[in-house]
């Protein structure tokens, strides 16, 4: 997809939400679903391009979301470090551990790069209920529950002021996903293909395996981590349950909705999916097999997700438009 293309959509897509306050600015229910597409928006972006781009079949995103909000939590709530800052040092820890983690997989393909990210998530839920968590301000079981909310220049952002929340992370969230669009469209995304296509072919050309996947690792780790410390403070509180694997699958339903390596059809997926969850919550207990119905007719229907559509679409316009100049 072409930079216009992509940039489009990214444009369209958060230009819907940014006018639905006017309408619904004084619905926290309605308010509170918007800033959670925002949100997953980023994370699932994120995985996308380290699944979608860079061919690395990492299950560890939710670890790094984890990471970030509990990072940024701990320094704020027990070092008095504003939310601010401590949302940026976050981002860098998390990361820190994104390469950490990405050190161990360079050795490694495939499924067995899925089971080392998928083994750092398992872990962390008893490492931050054990002792070492409780030694570095977890909270232990019982999550934290006391997060200071963002304020600039005294001014607060919460849950008590849904609507400047909400202009704020979105653009956080903006911002991420043109941070996510300039890298994919710069050299550094074309390496990523390559490296996925054909990583013998691409290193004999110089394209520096160790180099990138350990960028890949390191960035979208950081942007994760950077919005998992916004959720914490907007929420004020934060459980060890997040790392449960009702999240996970629901970011992975986000990633194949919108088109697995189609960003930013992982967006788009983040908002649809997001909102058809929260509108099926009367189902309770059958909400998640009707998401995963759904999820099934989906991806028979369309196996490249909503992107496919326009991509399709895309093509057929491509085409005509050659045979008219024929």
């Amino acid at each position: 997809m072409q930079l216009k293309q992509m940039a489009a959509i990214i444009g369209i897509s958060y230009g819907i939400l940014a006018v639905l306050p006017i309408f619904f600015g004084d619905v926290p229910y309605i308010m509170n679903i918007l800033i959670m597409c925002l949100i997953w928006a980023v994370v699932a972006s994120s995985w996308d391009v380290i699944m979608g781009f860079a061919g690395i079949f990492s299950f560890g995103q939710v670890a790094f979301f984890v990471m970030g909000a509990y990072s940024s939590a701990i320094l704020s709530i027990h070092h008095s470090i504003p939310p601010i800052f401590s949302i940026v040092l976050g981002g860098i820890f998390t990361a820190g551990m994104g390469v950490l983690v990405g050190l161990p997989c360079l050795r490694l393909a495939g499924p067995y790069i899925a089971l080392v990210t998928f083994g750092v998530h398992m872990a962390l839920q008893p490492l931050l209920k054990g002792e070492i968590g409780l030694a570095l301000g977890s909270g232990g079981a019982a999550g934290l529950l006391t997060i200071p909310p963002i304020s600039i220049l005294g001014y607060t952002f919460g849950t008590d002021n849904m609507v400047a929340t909400f202009y704020l992370i979105l653009l956080i969230s903006l911002a991420c996903a043109l941070t996510i669009m300039v890298m994919i469209k710069s050299h550094w995304g074309l390496a990523f293909l390559a490296l996925k296509d054909s990583q013998p072919f691409a290193m004999s050309l110089g394209v520096s395996a160790f180099k990138y996947k350990l960028m890949v690792f390191a960035l979208t780790s950081f942007l994760t981590g950077i919005i998992g410390g916004v959720y914490g403070h907007f929420y004020g509180v934060l459980s060890v349950r997040m790392l449960d694997l009702d999240l996970f699958s629901i970011l992975m339903i986000m990633i194949l909705v919108g088109g697995l390596g189609r960003f930013p059809g992982a967006i788009i997926g983040s908002f649809l999916v997001v909102t058809a969850s929260e509108l099926m919550s009367p189902l309770g207990v059958y909400r998640a097999v009707t998401m995963g119905a759904l999820v099934v007719v989906l991806v028979l229907a369309l196996p490249d997700g909503v992107m496919g559509i326009f991509s399709k679409w895309t093509n057929k316009s491509e085409k005509i438009k050659a045979s008219a100049q024929i």
